[in-house]
């Protein structure tokens, strides 16, 4: 009996990807690497690309000395994932960081056109991060969506997801988990 070669996936390891960015494979586009598949993500539109910098800038006065917040920059999670979160905030300075982090205190995604993606995989990727806190700017409903306390759920992607999901509109103010006194401005977030 002959049995069939069906086509399949090609997955890369860490290892591999990081290989491909050093050779320039990538050079260009903007991929990530997500449970070892490359992943092409959309190109940046205006009120995208104004949301991630209103939202360094917010970040940044909030957090202040201490504490960095890394633009678009990759951070390594759970085996074989490394996404580029628009925004995501650790402690330290750049030069605590030769290689990328392994944990953040806060990550922020824009979304536009990415959306679902980022409310479903993104979320379950960043919850199993053990990331404490993952916001949303989400641009088509013009409000800010707050993840936090990670916890089991076997109906996710990466099996985990957030048990507290909180909506914030322009005209409300959120503070972060990491500095519970600091109240950002959802409209100082939003394009």
């Amino acid at each position: 009996m002959l049995t069939a070669n069906l086509p399949s996936t090609k997955r890369f390891s860490l290892t591999e990807y990081h290989r491909l960015v050093g050779l320039g494979a990538f050079d260009g586009q903007r991929v990530e690497l997500i449970d070892g598949e490359l992943i092409e993500m959309p190109p940046i539109g205006d009120a995208h690309a104004m949301a991630i910098s209103l939202g360094l800038a917010a970040l940044q006065q909030a957090f202040g000395s201490g504490y960095l917040v890394r633009p678009q920059l990759p951070i390594t999670l759970v085996p074989a994932s490394e996404p580029e979160p628009d925004l995501l905030v650790v402690r330290g300075t750049p030069r605590d960081f030769p290689k990328h982090p392994r944990d953040a205190l806060l990550i922020v995604e824009v979304s536009d056109s990415t959306l679902h993606y980022d409310q479903t995989r993104k979320m379950s990727l960043y919850a199993k991060g053990g990331i404490p806190e993952y916001w949303i700017i989400n641009i088509p409903d013009g409000q800010l969506e707050v993840h936090r306390d990670p916890v089991a759920d076997r109906a996710r992607p990466f099996g985990r997801r957030y048990s507290t999901v909180l909506t914030f509109k322009p005209g409300q103010s959120i503070a972060p988990l990491a500095l519970p006194r600091k109240k950002i401005a959802v409209a100082d977030l939003l394009p």
